[in-house]
């Protein structure tokens, strides 16, 4: 077995295991209490007790559209991608339906909490694994790309708020709404750990020789700006390039992925970076 495939495989299986995680979470947790912490997730939990249809069907009806009509923001690779992750996401959330009839408590705060964990780390292994389960995030990019003065995070914010205060209209009770913000501010807590503890960006520093390779492909693909500084080597005594790019903490893996594509003996230093301001991060704070 080639390493090649051996790490095909353990991503596919990966994924697998963050599918069946995230659908215990909403089968066991999130749909009986109608708890809907944003995403897709979140509001296919709502238009399923709106519809009477089951939740991976609202999932499919509502994922698969979003996919194709975002192929162009996301290229028919990650496309190819991000549909493979929904349409396992819908089959385990269908296989493991019936988990909705066991209780497992009747403490609501409690099936929030769980639920979260839970949810969190399933989208966070996904994530560490560079898979997508798509949702309301292409949402955000088509709305972002119609509109460029509007942020892809504001866009967020405004889904997901819309997503957790729907939750509590559906449910007739303000309780049901806030019980899903807890668990969508949990959940994002919990990929952020996943990913990179609670750390928000990394920074590379990238000494190579294939400057030219590596520039194109970071801004074309991780679409990060660059800062190239001229280098020596101290014991070969040859000119090196220094790369260096922050990235944010969902494009560390995708980063490391295309370095080694490139120039597998390039030399690497990945740093904790808590605080990033300019453009495409935060603007400048006093």
């Amino acid at each position: 077995m080639t390493k090649n495939f051996k790490s095909i495989v353990i991503e596919f299986l990966g994924m697998i295991l963050g599918c069946i995680l995230i659908s215990i979470s909403i089968n066991m947790f999130f749909n009986p209490n109608t708890i809907a912490p944003g995403g897709l997730s979140g509001l296919s939990v709502i238009l399923s007790k709106i519809s009477g249809l089951s939740v991976s069907t609202v999932m499919l009806t509502l994922g698969v559209p979003l996919i194709i009509f975002s192929i162009k923001i996301l290229g028919k690779l990650n496309a190819l991608k991000t549909l493979a992750g929904t349409l396992l996401l819908s089959v385990c959330v269908n296989l493991t339906s019936p988990l909705s009839q066991i209780i497992a408590t009747e403490d609501v705060l409690l099936a929030a909490i769980t639920g979260a964990l839970i949810l969190g780390l399933g989208q966070g292994l996904i994530f560490r694994l560079d898979g997508s389960t798509g949702g309301t995030d292409l949402i955000a990019l088509m709305i972002n790309k119609v509109a460029p003065s509007i942020s892809i995070s504001k866009c967020l914010i405004f889904i997901d708020g819309a997503v957790v205060l729907s939750s509590g209209l559906v449910n007739k009770n303000i309780e049901t709404g806030l019980y899903s913000a807890i668990s969508l501010y949990i959940i994002a807590k919990m990929i952020d750990f996943m990913i990179s503890g609670f750390d928000y960006s990394k920074k590379f520093m990238i000494i190579t020789n294939k400057e030219k390779e590596l520039k194109d492909v970071i801004l074309n693909e991780v679409k990060r700006g660059i800062t190239i500084i001229d280098g020596k080597g101290g014991y070969s005594d040859s000119n090196k390039s220094v790369l260096i790019v922050v990235v944010r903490k969902n494009q560390e893996v995708h980063l490391k992925k295309l370095i080694k594509m490139i120039d597998k003996d390039a030399f690497i230093i990945v740093s904790d970076v808590h605080e990033v301001f300019g453009e495409g991060f935060a603007p400048i704070s006093a």
